[in-house]
């Protein structure tokens, strides 16, 4: 395919279409001060080296995926660690308080960069996913985002449509969603370790420099390198992706090579803090010991010419630091998701070096709360979209009795999906014997609290459309039990030693999962069962999974390696058909129980 990557020309619009605080300082924040013979002056006020020292300030967050209204149940929640040890949750997110968030942050701040860390689309609520992600590229370009890095979720309708996202015109299939053609986004998406496999260029921009009054900070964006890991392979369909750490270091010699000292990374992996709460130390009692994860590794060995490293991916909240390859503190951060977060670092910009004094960078996430007014120009464009969307996002596919959430390593949404495939398989072929669910495609649970005016305990297709909003298929394959059995044991094994993806199953298939031990011990193997029996290893068993799952994806490559296919429906018609069938408003659906894995810790 043909490189897409084409000339940035910022540019500002009002785009005219169809009419149809939370923040606690973390300790992540670095301890040191600049010296005092490098202190600013105060404007109009002599000082020692006036001139030489600006700061300037980074805004940031990461994974938005398109949840333009705030997120509802867990998903709408961060936590915060209270001073006398307790904690308690604030309800943070929406685009409309984000906006609001970021414009009064910037007030006063004439060097003032807002920057994202992928997956800004992708996986999105009815709102955004329904059009191909417009209204969050026309959301994004209101709040004057500055630069993104790519996300594995911008390539999970492929390399075209991101560059469509990236430089404008109408989808090739649904067309124009307005009378006025889709421009794109005013921001660069960098994609410096995304190479086309023909050209062996990116496919976008790789580097990008912010310049004012003399001042040059310059960001490299990658996303993580086992994305087509975590993508359909359709979405990654031409394209090689690159380590993180050699490309950020080969892009960070480039624009030393241009004078540009100072260089942010855009990163699109991440860690996992030892806590949950937004605001809690990760730098006790020493830089990054209460952090984990692949970004640990990545940030040691990224070269030390990098100042401040952006990321993402993990869902996480951090502000720590972790010493770079010369045994210095170098601030990484995370917002975690959905626009619940921002981070707000200060970067001190050494103007007789061009280099950011690192001694001097502080950082810290505050939350999105919706306690602020709300920006109306994001609140007008939600009322637009929302107006395009509600005569398919607002009917009624079921009824549950009470929340269904997607949180834990076996979960009630991830088992009703489970059900629902298992029971589509069974119209389609009746000797279907079960199911199994990827975690990640379970975006959202289900709330039984209404959303709109549907009434409490009303499943919208806007609500499932949030819920599993990739598109796949759900496909038959046969399988042996031995199969079968090794499909468990890559839950936990190989690239998913160090972070299990744990399938989520249909009602009948049962194991224990002792997380006492390591690798492919995990599962234990005699306790693998179907409807009570064991499974035979030579015996064939039918097995509904997504598109997704039966191309080998999530480092489950034996889920890759069935026979006899029979690709199915959309995975989401599969759900509102087995919501429609066993649920009604004096019917109600009751949470699965979670008792089909036993886990052992």
């Amino acid at each position: 395919m043909p490189a897409i990557s084409q000339p940035h020309h910022r540019r500002r619009r009002t785009v005219r279409l169809l009419a149809a605080a939370a923040g606690l300082a973390t300790a992540g924040a670095l301890a040191a001060a600049l010296p005092s013979s490098a202190a600013p002056a105060e404007a109009g006020k002599p000082g020692k080296l006036p001139s030489r020292y600006q700061d300037v300030q980074l805004l940031s967050f990461n994974d938005l995926h398109g949840n333009l209204e705030p997120p509802s149940g867990s998903s709408g929640r961060v936590t915060e660690l209270q001073a006398d040890g307790t904690s308690k949750t604030i309800d943070a997110g929406g685009v409309e308080y984000l906006a609001t968030h970021l414009r009064d942050a910037r007030a006063g701040n004439k060097y003032s960069i807002t920057a994202a860390g992928g997956d800004m689309v992708g996986a999105s609520p009815l709102i955004s996913g329904l059009f191909h992600d417009e209204p969050t590229i026309e959301a994004l370009n209101k709040l004057d985002l500055d630069v993104t890095s790519v996300g594995n979720h911008e390539f999970d309708e492929g390399a075209k449509e991101l560059g469509r996202l990236q430089n404008g015109g109408c989808h090739p299939t649904a067309g124009c969603y307005t009378d006025e053609e889709f421009e794109g986004a005013d921001f660069p998406y960098l994609a410096a370790n995304v190479l086309n496999e023909k050209t062996n260029k990116p496919i976008l921009k790789p580097y990008w420099v912010w310049k004012k009054d003399g001042i040059k900070v310059g960001f490299i964006g990658v996303t993580l390198e086992d994305t087509p890991g975590v993508v359909s392979a359709e979405g990654v369909k031409g394209l090689k992706f690159k380590d993180e750490v050699e490309t950020i270091n080969k892009y960070a010699r480039v624009l030393q090579a241009q004078g540009v000292k100072s260089i942010v990374a855009l990163i699109h992996e991440g860690g996992a803090p030892a806590s949950g709460a937004y605001n809690y130390n990760c730098d006790s009692p020493g830089a990054g010991d209460g952090i984990s994860g692949p970004i640990v590794d990545i940030a040691k060995n990224i070269t030390p010419q990098v100042d401040a490293l952006v990321t993402g991916h993990t869902h996480a909240a951090y502000a720590c630091t972790i010493n770079d390859p010369a045994g210095n503190p170098r601030t990484v951060t995370s917002a975690a998701s959905f626009g619940r977060l921002y981070t707000d670092t200060t970067l001190t910009y050494d103007r007789w070096t061009g280099d950011i004094a690192r001694t001097s960078v502080k950082s810290a996430n505050h939350v999105v709360t919706r306690t602020v007014a709300k920006a109306p120009d994001m609140t007008e464009l939600i009322s637009r979209w929302n107006t395009l969307a509600a005569p398919i996002g607002n009917r009624a596919i079921g009824y549950i009795s009470a929340d269904i959430p997607n949180t834990g390593t076996e979960s009630p949404m991830g088992d009703l999906i489970a059900d629902a495939q298992l029971a589509y398989g069974k119209t389609l072929d009746p000797e279907t014997d079960l199911a199994l669910m990827n975690p990640g495609g379970v975006r959202a649970g289900l709330t039984y609290a209404q959303k709109g005016t549907e009434g409490d305990g009303v499943v919208t297709y806007a609500e499932g459309f949030t819920v599993q909003p990739f598109s796949n298929t759900v496909n038959l394959q046969d399988f042996t039990g031995a199969q079968l059995i090794q499909v468990l044991k890559e839950q936990v094994s190989g690239s998913n030693a160090a972070s299990p993806k744990i399938l989520q199953p249909s009602s009948g298939l049962t194991y224990t999962l002792d997380l006492t031990k390591t690798g492919a011990d995990r599962i234990v193997v005699d306790s693998v069962k179907l409807n009570g029996t064991a499974l035979d290893p030579t015996a064939t068993y039918r097995v509904a999974t997504n598109s997704f799952l039966a191309g080998g994806g999530d480092g489950i490559t034996t889920l890759g390696q069935g026979t006899n296919d029979l690709v199915g429906t959309d995975d989401l018609a599969a759900l509102e058909q087995y919501l429609t069938a066993n649920s009604s408003a004096t019917s109600p659906i009751a949470p699965p129980a979670t008792n089909r894995i036993t886990i052992v810790q």
